[in-house]
C-alpha cells in the first residue's frame, strides 16, 4: 500500500485536493488491498478550514503527529500563497519528513510552500502559468519552466494550475500500476485521455505588455503579428526605436526572458494551436508558424516541451470521444 498525505490550510484551493483524492480514490476501485492508495490530509492545526471557494475543509491529522511517515506528500496550492509569508510549522516538517518519502511535491501554488521550505532549490518545476514569473522571482535557484503540465525532477513532482494536479495524479498513477490503470481511471472520472505534461497551460510566452504603447508591447505585438518573419535583436530594436544595445537590456528586464525567448516562445505557442485545431501537415505548420522546417520544430518542442509535435498533437486525437 502507498500513503500519501496532502497539506492543506486556509484558503486552499478546493479542486487542488478533491481532484488528486478522486484519481487515487477511482484507482483504488481497480486495485487489490495490498496495492490500494492510503491518503491522509494533513495540516499545522486542526481546523476546520474554509477554503477559497467557500468549501469548509479538515484534516485528518496534524503535521508531525506519531507515526508521521508517508510514501508521497502532497502539498496543495491556494490563491493566496504568492504572496503569503511562510508558515514556518508546516516548512519545518517538510523539511524533515521529506526526505524520507519516494516522492514529494506540490499541486499549483503549493510550489510557494515548497519554495520557503529549500526544496525548489537547483529543481526544475512549474506552477500555475499566472505565477510562474513569481515564483522565479522568488526563488531565484529553482529552475521554474512556465509552460509544462507537470514536471518530475527526481523525487520531486510539481504541477500546474488547478486541474493540472489530475494530470499529475493520473501520471503518477501510470508509473505506479501502469497506462492501462491511468486510463481506465480518466474514462472513470470523465476526464481526457491523461495530458501529456509538455501540452500547454495557458499562453504565457504570449501574454503581453499592461502598457500597450511601450516599445516591448510594441514588439511582442509585431512579433505575434508577423510569426513567419525573420527576427534579429537589431531587427526588433529597429521596431521598437532603440539602440540594440539599450533594447536587449530593457526587453529581457520588463518580460522576463530574452528577446529570442520570446520569439521562440511565441512560435511554439503558434504551432501548438494549429497542431490543436487543424489536421495540417507538419511542413505546413512549421511553415505557418515561422520554424521553417519540421526538423526545426521537432528540437524546439522536444527542448521546451519534452514531447515531439506529432507526440503533441496525437495526444489530442486520443482525447477525443
Amino acid at each position: 500500500m502507498r500513503t500519501i498525505a496532502i497539506a492543506i490550510f486556509p484558503g486552499v484551493q478546493a479542486l487542488d485536493v478533491a481532484g488528486p483524492l478522486d484519481v487515487f480514490a477511482e484507482a483504488n476501485n481497480f486495485l487489490g488491498a495490498d496495492d490500494r492508495y492510503v491518503i491522509t490530509v494533513v495540516a499545522v492545526e486542526p481546523g476546520p478550514f474554509r477554503a477559497s471557494n467557500g468549501l469548509m475543509m479538515s484534516p485528518d491529522r496534524l503535521v508531525g503527529a506519531p507515526g508521521d511517515a508517508y510514501d508521497m506528500i502532497l502539498v496543495a496550492g491556494g490563491p493566496g500563497l504568492p504572496t503569503a509569508e511562510a508558515d514556518p510549522r508546516l516548512g519545518d516538517w517538510l523539511i524533515e519528513a521529506t526526505p524520507r518519502t519516494a516522492r514529494y511535491g506540490s499541486i499549483c501554488t503549493g510550489a510557494f510552500v515548497l519554495g520557503h521550505a529549500g526544496l525548489l532549490d537547483g529543481r526544475s518545476v512549474t506552477t500555475h502559468w499566472q505565477d510562474a514569473r513569481a515564483l522565479a522571482a522568488r526563488f531565484p535557484k529553482a529552475n521554474v519552466e512556465f509552460d509544462r503540465i507537470y514536471l518530475r525532477d527526481g523525487r520531486l513532482v510539481t504541477s500546474a494550475g488547478v486541474t493540472a494536479g489530475i494530470d499529475l495524479t493520473l501520471a503518477l498513477v501510470a508509473e505506479d500500476h501502469g497506462a492501462a490503470l491511468a486510463l481506465a481511471v480518466a474514462k472513470r472520472l470523465v476526464v481526457a485521455a491523461q495530458r501529456l505534461g509538455g501540452q500547454s497551460q495557458f499562453s504565457p510566452y504570449l501574454t503581453t505588455q499592461r502598457d500597450e504603447t511601450s516599445p516591448v508591447a510594441k514588439v511582442q505585438t509585431h512579433v505575434m503579428a508577423h510569426i513567419v518573419d525573420d527576427f534579429t535583436v537589431g531587427k526588433l530594436a529597429e521596431i521598437a526605436g532603440m539602440s540594440v544595445r539599450n533594447f536587449a537590456r530593457v526587453f529581457t528586464q520588463e518580460a522576463g526572458m530574452t528577446p529570442a525567448e520570446f520569439v521562440e516562445g511565441a512560435r511554439v505557442d503558434a504551432a501548438r494551436n494549429l497542431l490543436e485545431g487543424s489536421d495540417q501537415a507538419l511542413k505546413a505548420v512549421a511553415f505557418r508558424s515561422g520554424f521553417g522546417s519540421p526538423n526545426r520544430m521537432r528540437i524546439v518542442f522536444t527542448r521546451r516541451l519534452g514531447v515531439t509535435p506529432s507526440q503533441y498533437r496525437a495526444s489530442f486525437l486520443r482525447a477525443e470521444p
